[in-house]
Order: C-alpha cells, then structure tokens, then sequence
C-alpha cells in the first residue's frame, strides 16, 4: 500500500511531520507537495496531484492524506475526482467509521484543529480499519458511483 500525503500552506508543517511519522511506522509514503512552505499555494492543486497519483496507482489499497487549515477545501476538492471518497476526520472514531462504512480511500485533516498527536491518532485509525464489506455499505458505495459517475 501506497500513501500520497498533500497539503498547502496551513498544513505544511502537520503534514512534514505526518510524513515522517508515517514513515518511522514504515509506510511506504510520497510526498504529493506543496514541497516548500509557500503562503500563496493553493489546496486545490495538491488535492488534484493526490487523487491522480491514487488513481494511477495498481494497488487498490493505496491511500492519500490531505490536509489543510480546516480539512473543508481539500476535501470538496478531492471529492470532484470520480472514484474519489474523501472523509474529513477530527477523531478515531470518525476515522474508523469512514473507513469500516464508506471504504473511504482519502483522508481530509483539518492542521489548524488538532495538534500532531491527534492528527497521528487519527490517520492511524483510519490506516488500520478495513472496509467492513458489509452489503449495505457496499450497495450505497455502488449507489454513488451510478449516481455521481
């Protein structure tokens, strides 16, 4: 599984830390930018390189971690791509859920809200929780896909 971590501005730093974090843990993680802390970028560019590298990307367990000031942006950003479920999430529980019910396949970090700790706890959460397969969960994801693809 391949990780493709994004931020802009407001998430550099959460996200430099996240990346190396992630990779003491050993996940294999690329970094999507911005590469420089720049006060001008723009989220939407880094939500697009993400999602592009996600799908490209053979295998289906790949991910990609976006963040931001508040998660909002890149959120609706990625969730423009088709084939896209991006969740924002605050906490584990709200990780978990996204993931055992939406199979979601990006996670939206709000930087500005919770500190390095919280932004660890929750991508680890959400790394470490399976889709549950459930028919229900599965229907709704195919629902979308007919609806919005």
């Amino acid at each position: 599984m391949k990780i493709y971590i994004g931020s802009d501005h407001a998430g550099f730093d959460a996200k430099e830390k996240l990346f190396a974090h992630l990779s003491k843990l050993k996940y294999d993680i690329e970094d999507v930018g911005d590469k420089v802390l720049d006060p001008n970028d723009d989220y939407p560019q880094f939500a697009y390189a993400a999602t592009a590298k996600l799908l490209g990307d053979a295998d289906p367990e790949s991910k990609a971690i976006l963040l931001c000031g508040s998660g909002q942006g890149m959120c609706i950003a990625a969730n423009r791509v088709h084939g896209i479920r991006a969740s924002l999430c605050w906490d584990e529980q709200s990780a978990t859920e996204t993931r055992e019910d939406n199979d979601s396949n990006v996670l939206c970090l709000p930087a500005r809200v919770l500190t390095q700790a919280e932004l660890e706890r929750v991508t680890e959460a959400w790394l470490k929780t399976p889709f549950s397969g459930a028919p229900r969960h599965a229907r709704r994801i195919k629902e979308i896909e007919e609806l919005y693809g």
